[in-house]
């Protein structure tokens, strides 16, 4: 752990990432602030809206035959390369995309629900009610019982075996998420998929991306997925847009659409080519991150991933940072009448999500406590049908998650810090 912060972003570097994106450090009105809500949607990459801008004033049809109408189809076509083959890394398959991240994973779980065999469906405790709700509605629909995969509270995660426990050869469908949304908690998605489908080679899988995406590289192909969503707008894109990856093996599975397009179209109605535009301009600056130490590689799924390794590398010197302190100021784990709450000790396995707690007050009085400091945080409660189910298994009745972005610096982190001591004292 001593050389966590080694390969992290330098001064130089980081004034120009965080130059590259809107409101960094202050809101619309001008006030100082810190965003460490990221989870809920992050900040935005002034190129994704510039791009997005530019091409949604253009009234052109993408699907008509005129100059700049053919030009919006490059666009999205351009967009569709970089989702399929940059983003997912997939040969295969076709992209399925739509207004929200929860709605195509319901649809994607309904469609699938009708066609897989067996008398089992197996999720986990952490899933997104999006997710855990679809799996809950359809086992009962199709008479299929609902296996859950519970946490482990050290870890903050659900155990490998936690999760292939529970899957037998008639098991139909595996949803299992990439990371969670209040712990950080990275899953062995490799080992468990691997495993399910040596156990059950004909199980069809689910994952969540979602909350992973911005941290992480993507991989549905490697890991036998047959459908992985994720959100643009927690990826530094635009609100109102999510994408899926499909596998061949569901992609022609009925479901809505155009009878006289082809059985594996997902898309209906006129496409956004804007929505494209912006996808293609956040490729664009994570294959920037990587080209600067790319020694002179040119694919772009390549520089796409050393971009995201250098994302990654920079958000987990900062969580070591606020975990561990610095020469200047105390981590959270050693503030009195804090506690950390899934606190996992390998930080590789973890995403730059902690959740936390305060002796003093609840997580609602925490969070406002922290907005007077100009630190905008989030409340993971029992009381909302987003938390209750999560936090509760980890034995809490809430928590103030915590969310930075890799745009943050260290001098934020222990400013940070200082605020959280200052609220633990109240």
């Amino acid at each position: 752990m001593k050389n966590m912060t080694d390969k992290m972003f330098t001064k130089e570097e980081l004034q120009e990432i965080r130059s590259k994106f809107k409101y960094v450090d202050h809101d619309f009105e001008g006030t100082n602030r810190l965003f460490f809500d990221n989870a809920g949607g992050s900040l935005r990459l002034i190129k994704a809206e510039e791009e997005f801008k530019r091409i949604d004033e253009l009234p052109d049809a993408s699907e008509h035959s005129n100059k700049l109408a053919l030009y919006l189809a490059d666009v999205e076509n351009k967009g569709r390369e970089d989702i399929k083959s940059v983003i997912f890394n997939a040969k295969s398959g076709v992209i399925y995309p739509g207004f929200t991240a929860s709605q195509i994973m319901m649809e994607i779980v309904r469609v699938i629900s009708d066609n897989a065999k067996g008398t089992n469906y197996v999720t986990t405790t952490l899933e997104h009610p999006s997710a855990y709700d679809a799996i809950t509605y359809y086992s009962k629909k199709n008479n299929c019982e609902m296996r859950v995969a519970g946490v482990n509270i050290s870890t903050g995660g659900i155990d490998v075996d936690a999760v292939t426990s529970l899957i037998d050869s008639e098991t139909a469908i595996l949803c299992c998420m990439a990371a969670s949304n209040i712990s950080g908690y990275i899953y062995d998605i490799e080992k468990i998929f691997k495993k399910a489908r040596e156990i059950n080679p004909e199980i069809y899988i689910i994952c969540d991306a979602v909350q992973h995406a911005p941290h992480g590289i993507l991989d549905p192909e490697k890991y036998g997925i047959d459908a992985m969503n994720i959100a643009p707008y927690k990826f530094f894109g635009i609100r109102g847009f999510s994408i899926a990856y499909l596998s061949d093996r569901i992609a022609s599975f009925a479901h809505h659409r155009l009878l006289g397009k082809a059985s594996d179209e997902w898309e209906i109605g006129s496409p956004a080519p804007a929505h494209f535009a912006a996808i293609s301009a956040i490729v664009d600056y994570v294959a920037e991150l990587g080209e600067k130490h790319g020694n002179g590689e040119t694919n772009r799924r390549k520089l796409f991933e050393m971009g995201m390794k250098r994302i990654s590398d920079h958000e987990r010197g900062l969580l070591y940072m606020m975990l561990e302190g610095t020469e200047n100021v105390k981590g959270l784990r050693y503030v009195d009448g804090l506690t950390v709450k899934m606190d996992g000790t390998d930080l590789y396995t973890r995403d730059l999500i902690m959740s936390i707690e305060f002796a003093n007050m609840s997580c609602e009085q925490a969070v406002e406590e922290y907005e007077k400091r100009n630190t905008v945080t989030f409340e993971r409660s029992a009381s909302s049908l987003y938390s209750k189910r999560m936090v509760e298994a980890f034995d809490s009745k809430g928590v103030v998650r915590l969310s930075p972005l890799h745009v943050n610096s260290p001098e934020e982190i222990e400013e940070f810090l200082r605020v959280s001591q200052e609220i633990s004292r109240l």
